[in-house]
């Protein structure tokens, strides 16, 4: 078994508790994100890159709160999750 597919079996094992915490996690991380993002300055490039932080944090929110597939709510939640920490180690970094 792969990674992906351990993470998934646990993530629906537990779907509802696992996707509540997915939402906390994903808005934290995602406004840690923001804030480096805000911090760094307002230029074209950094108003992009919080629509996009922003949109997909919101997107998995709206994914869970209606109730789409588990495998799709899933997905959004690591694409979420992955944007939003190399956001935050690319503003830390450079």
């Amino acid at each position: 078994m792969s990674v992906l597919q351990k993470m998934n079996q646990v993530f629906f094992k537990e779907y509802m508790a696992n996707a509540v915490l997915g939402i906390i996690l994903s808005s934290c991380l995602g406004s840690l994100a923001a804030m480096v993002i805000l911090i760094d300055g307002f230029t074209a490039f950094n108003v992009i890159h919080l629509t996009w932080i922003v949109s997909i944090c919101m997107l998995y929110n709206m994914a869970f709160i209606v109730h789409l597939k588990p495998k799709f709510v899933s997905g959004l939640l690591y694409v979420s999750v992955i944007s939003s920490l190399l956001t935050i180690l690319y503003h830390v970094i450079f």
